[in-house]
């Protein structure tokens, strides 16, 4: 059976499997604390009205069969609790049947709540974080060595992830080809992080060498990952070194980190014991018939269904980020085929005033990680997952993108809703809520080093117009 086995992968398998674990800890964490506002019975797009027209076989869930808000809790808060378990080795302590249904469940649990999350749940990183947690379900615990054929799987989403978003910049914005992208990218990003004003500064030949590095990053290098070590090890260590760059430029959600992770099944783990005084090899017997058979049937089955993803590929039609099936196994992925040139910003205000004058004083709700105050440095959230505030980026760029939850966003702000309001930063109405809010759109910009010393401000911004007029309850 040494065919089967890579005995020298195992610590790479183990920083994956435990940064695996807490990555979907985060995921967890996140549904349970912010579902009410955005999904519960009284959300802004309710999980009941969901199911109520959309089949079972579209989208499988748990929650096609029962839903209410304490029963949609108790889910996500049992995965975040059997998260902290594996991530604290729970799955090495337990026979390697008991290791396999451990992450077959954390999949399955996922599954659930991203089924129905709707539009607060359309991100890439989504299926990427169940493609990733499948395979992990066949990587086997400290009873068996990693088997060879889910290595390589592994690998193949890795090169799917990279070379489908270097594909789909060269065929999409001309910015790409011609090596201007990151004149705007690290301002109009959908969430800056504190590093990205810096970014921003940078000389613009050094931008110019960041886009070209981007391409031979994604284009080129992933092809090495399907050759043998030590090629494919470095590889593997140059998508990681661009992830990590991405990670201080901007806030992706998870994206980069399960990036990372998955490279790390490319990563030489002898070489990696060594530098750190660890034992090259397992030495774990051999695995049971029964784990290969699944191991097997599980590389059959994603063989099959990578045709789609495959043929994505090379289509001139090429699509990022989507699922081909409602188990969201072997997706394509991509990102930033276009790259916006100006940023533009929803800023939503709300009076306490009965009647509306031109000198009626508004008042601003201020969001955790979006842009709002042009005086406060962005914040790092990342792999923390603001659902609303990515929204509103959205938003800002077409009415289109919020139609189904912003009227419903504005209400919830009416009312005073506790649910909706611990999404946010600032409530400018901690007694009584606002007797209108309204939304006008700004665009808004870095401010030059110059400005920043004299003002204080990391941003600057112009009003544009109106978003939304002011609105108040019906009858009210």
């Amino acid at each position: 059976m040494e065919w089967f086995t890579g005995p020298d992968y195992w610590l790479s398998r183990l920083v994956f499997q435990r940064g695996l674990a807490l990555l979907y800890l985060v995921a967890f964490l996140s549904a349970a604390l912010q579902f009410r506002a955005l999904i519960g019975e009284r959300g802004m797009t309710p999980v009941p009205r969901y199911v109520a027209y959309v089949p079972a076989r579209r989208a499988p869930s748990v929650f096609q069969l029962h839903y209410s808000d304490r029963f949609f809790a108790a889910w996500a808060w049992g995965g975040t609790l059997l998260a902290a378990a594996v991530a604290g080795g729970a799955a090495d302590a337990v026979p390697l049947g008991a290791a396999m249904a451990l992450w077959a469940a954390l999949w399955a649990l996922y599954l659930s709540i991203v089924n129905v999350g709707q539009t607060w749940y359309g991100f890439g990183w989504e299926s990427l974080l169940l493609e990733t947690g499948f395979l992990a379900i066949f990587l086997g615990n400290a009873d068996t060595d990693p088997p060879v054929l889910v290595l390589w799987l592994m690998r193949w989403l890795l090169f799917r992830v990279e070379f489908g978003a270097g594909l789909i910049k060269l065929r999409g914005d001309p910015c790409w080809r011609d090596l201007t992208c990151l004149h705007y990218h690290h301002e109009t990003q959908p969430m800056p992080g504190p590093l990205s004003w810096f970014f921003h500064h940078l000389p613009g030949p050094l931008h110019r060498v960041e886009v070209a590095a981007n391409h031979v990053a994604q284009l080129v290098v992933p092809l090495a990952l399907f050759t043998p070590q030590p090629v494919a090890g470095v590889a593997a260590a140059v998508i990681i070194c661009t992830q990590l760059w991405l990670v201080a430029s901007g806030n992706f959600s998870w994206l980069n980190w399960v990036t990372i992770l998955v490279a790390f099944s490319a990563v030489d783990g002898s070489a990696l014991a060594d530098l750190l005084g660890l034992p090259a090899h397992s030495l774990a017997p051999a695995p049971p018939s029964w784990f290969v058979a699944l191991v097997l049937a599980a590389t059959a089955l994603v063989v099959a269904l990578s045709y789609w993803p495959a043929l994505n590929l090379i289509s001139p039609q090429q699509r990022m980020n989507m699922s081909f099936n409602p188990y969201h196994l072997v997706n394509t992925y991509g990102a930033f085929g276009s790259v916006n040139r100006s940023r533009y910003e929803v800023v939503i205000e709300g009076t306490d005033a009965e009647h509306l004058t031109d000198g009626t004083p508004w008042r601003e709700y201020e969001f955790k990680g979006k842009p709002g105050d042009v005086r406060r440095l962005p914040r790092q959230f990342a792999p923390w997952h603001l659902r609303l505030d990515w929204l509103m980026w959205f938003a800002a760029i077409s009415p289109g993108y919020a139609r189904d939850w912003f009227g419903p966003l504005v209400e919830r702000l009416l009312t005073g809703d506790r649910d909706t309001l611990r999404l946010l930063r600032v409530n400018p109405f901690p007694g009584t809520p606002p007797r209108h809010v309204r939304a006008r759109l700004y665009l808004y910009r870095f401010t030059t080093w110059r400005e920043l010393r004299e003002t204080g401000a990391w941003w600057h911004r112009t009003l544009i117009g109106e978003f939304l007029p002011p609105t108040r309850l019906a009858g009210s």
